[in-house]
């Protein structure tokens, strides 16, 4: 980068400890390290004092291969920004796609809500970002897709370049989403010798010509899952902790923005009335946003809500007013709605603002079904428009709108059948759901079906274009699944692939004329629902775990003292065990359901007996045989005797096999 003429932060390499504390010295705090050779900033931090910074570095030269790490300036608070570029052998370079990151540098690119295109970042200082990026590029040699990140300091004008990615990376997925432009499969034609000039794209003759050019906005918002990982606390910094993400497209920001926020599958609709937020003061929901978090931009809409102004939450969010001021117009826009009533003006400009049914009839107390019709009588209704797919000579993908007529050509030739994918599938679990989509997909295609996929999320192989026939890039809540359905009018949609949000939507899907095809709403129910699986299980006569239902505290607490603690409790309609715990005592039972409120609303928490310490066996074969002493399964301080000697009285309920 000196060689280049292109500023970085100051920052220096260390080898140790005792290193890191006088460059820090030198630099002054905070100070930012960043080990080498590791990725989602991994064993790296910002730290503000020489405590931080020596359990911080020396975690730091551990998670690094080469015990190596950088020590950096803070430049906490600017604006960061990011460019995907394409270079091929001849030196041919394009820029596919401008990326602003809402959250300012700080925050992990990861952790990021980010724009595309960049909307408050004017076209001189792109042209620059864009020129040192292609000279980077170029100087290392890089053949096919590079992330390049830039800081920008508003104030003083500053420009350092932060880091670059010679490889597809997480931005390149969403970069790829958002403009249409396959950077994966292009940086492979282009490792082989091809250059940019050699392919073709119907909508700009070849490669070297393309521009981002298109006419709408994509946000990217991530989503965490801290609610599984009991004493992690909810702090954003440099370190990634998202597990997932989800992309909108919508013709303005608005729109992209709520669309983005019902995409997240945590029963939030619209960016309002999330926890207790609502019921705080004004300063103390300014007090709760001077650390990053995960509920950030819920808790800006409170405050907004509360009177703050654009300059205080600036103040302590350094979130630039543009975004700011597009929230508190919402806030101001939804304050009016709450007043009544509803008129036919406002509900359409709710609709091109983005606000769902779902959350209008949440704080207007109505059903959705009567918001759907009444905006259907209006003649409101969603219309989609396409995403060009590069280097093809006509694919594109679509999103809807309520802002533009229609784009969106249906075909008549072929049966269709739509697949729901699984949405903002998290890392660690959700590869399975979107692999059962794509070979869904692909064994449907082979019967001659068309195929349809709905999906919303920028990581995964069911939202590449040429995977189906057609690709929706929607969420899935009822409201844009029904208009998809109604636009395209399949033979049926399959909803067990994509885990469990597609299953959440079953019911309500049919019950609105919807044909599921496979396992049906009410086969699910029995599964999912765990009063009916109970029910089911007696009537089969196949030996479960004493076990109650409950719906309030003092139910739990009665049901667990005639079980006996510890039980377990379990929701309903769940993946991954999230909200499923082992509970020990009255007062942890009532935290546990005062929180379980969030998990399953509408349907009552199993409380069971645990088998802690029996061997589970996932077979339906019998006998099994039981090892004399499987010392295995049990802590050292418990006797395999203890659990397969209980007292008299519960013997014989304590040896059979149940049903888990």
């Amino acid at each position: 980068m000196n060689k280049l003429g292109i500023e970085m932060a100051r920052s220096q390499v260390a080898y140790s400890v005792d290193d890191a504390l006088s460059i820090a010295e030198e630099l002054g705090y905070p100070v930012v390290l960043r080990p080498a050779y590791t990725m989602g900033g991994a064993g790296g931090g910002l730290v503000y004092n020489r405590d931080e910074l020596r359990t911080v570095c020396a975690r730091g030269l551990q998670a690094s291969l080469i015990h190596q790490v950088l020590v950096e300036e803070s430049i906490l608070g600017w604006e960061e920004l990011e460019l995907e570029v394409v270079r091929d052998k001849d030196n041919n370079m394009i820029t596919v796609c401008f990326i602003e990151n809402v959250d300012p540098v700080g925050v992990h690119t990861g952790d990021s809500f980010c724009t595309a295109p960049m909307l408050t970042i004017d076209e001189d200082l792109q042209k620059k970002l864009q020129e040192q990026s292609y000279r980077i590029v170029e100087h290392i040699g890089v053949i096919g897709g590079t992330n390049v990140q830039f800081a920008h300091d508003p104030k003083s004008g500053r420009v350092v370049v932060i880091e670059i990615n010679p490889r597809t990376s997480r931005s390149s997925a969403l970069a790829s989403k958002a403009t249409g432009f396959p950077i994966a499969l292009v940086s492979a034609k282009l490792a082989t010798g091809l250059t940019l000039k050699d392919l073709p794209c119907g909508k700009y003759g070849t490669l070297d010509k393309y521009v981002p050019d298109g006419d709408y906005v994509v946000v990217k918002f991530a989503r965490w899952a801290f609610e599984k990982f009991k004493g992690v606390n909810d702090h954003l910094g440099t370190q990634m902790r998202a597990v997932g993400e989800v992309m909108s497209i919508g013709k303005n920001y608005k729109e992209a923005f709520q669309k983005a926020i019902r995409s997240l599958e945590k029963d939030r609709y619209g960016l309002g009335f999330v926890k207790n937020f609502h019921e705080l003061s004004k300063e103390k929901l300014l007090s709760k946003l001077v650390v990053p978090n995960s509920e950030r931009y819920f808790i800006m809409y409170e405050a907004l809500r509360k009177g703050a102004t654009a300059d205080e939450i600036f103040a302590l969010t350094s979130v630039k007013h543009y975004f700011i001021n597009q929230m508190k117009e919402l806030v101001e826009e939804e304050e009016a709605l709450l007043r009544g009533p509803l008129t036919s003006k406002a509900l359409i400009q709710a609709k091109k603002d983005g606000f769902s049914d779902k959350y209008l009839s949440e704080i207007l107390g109505v059903s959705e079904d009567e918001i759907r019709h009444k905006r259907e009588a209006l003649g409101v209704v969603e219309t989609w428009d396409a995403v060009h797919v590069s280097g093809t000579q006509d694919s594109a993908y679509y999103y809807s709108t309520y802002n533009a007529p229609d784009n969106d050509p249906v075909s008549t030739e072929r049966p269709k059948i739509m697949i729901l994918g699984g949405g903002p599938n998290r890392i660690g679990q959700g590869i399975e759901f979107d692999y059962c989509c794509v070979h869904a997909a692909k064994s449907l295609r082979e019967l001659g079906f068309e195929t349809i996929i709905v999906n919303c999320n920028p990581e995964t192989v069911s939202t590449d274009y040429d995977t189906s026939d057609k690709l929706y890039f929607e969420p899935l809540t009822l409201e844009d699944v029904l208009s998809i359905y109604h636009k395209e009018k399949p033979v049926g949609v399959i909803a067990q692939f994509g885990g469990q949000t597609p299953l959440n939507l079953a019911a309500d899907l049919k019950a609105n004329g919807v044909r599921i095809l496979g396992t049906q709403p009410e086969v699910i129910d029995l599964a999912e629902d765990r009063d009916q699986f109970r029910l089911m299980m007696d009537k089969l006569g196949i030996p479960m775990p004493e076990s109650g239902m409950a719906t309030t505290v003092e139910e739990a607490i009665q049901i667990a003292g005639e079980i006996g603690y510890p039980v377990m409790v379990r929701p309903s309609y769940v993946l991954g065990g999230r909200g499923m715990e082992v509970v020990y005592d009255d007062d942890s039972m009532k935290d546990y359901m005062q929180a379980a409120v969030g998990v399953t609303p509408d349907r009552p928490i199993l409380i069971a007996r645990t088998h802690m310490y029996l061997q589970s066996w996932s077979t339906l074969s019998w006998p099994v045989s039981i090892p004399v002493t499987p010392h295995a399964l049990f802590p050292p301080d418990i006797s395999p005797r203890t659990i397969w000697r209980p007292s008299k009285s519960t013997r014989a309920r304590s040896r059979r096999k149940c049903m888990l």
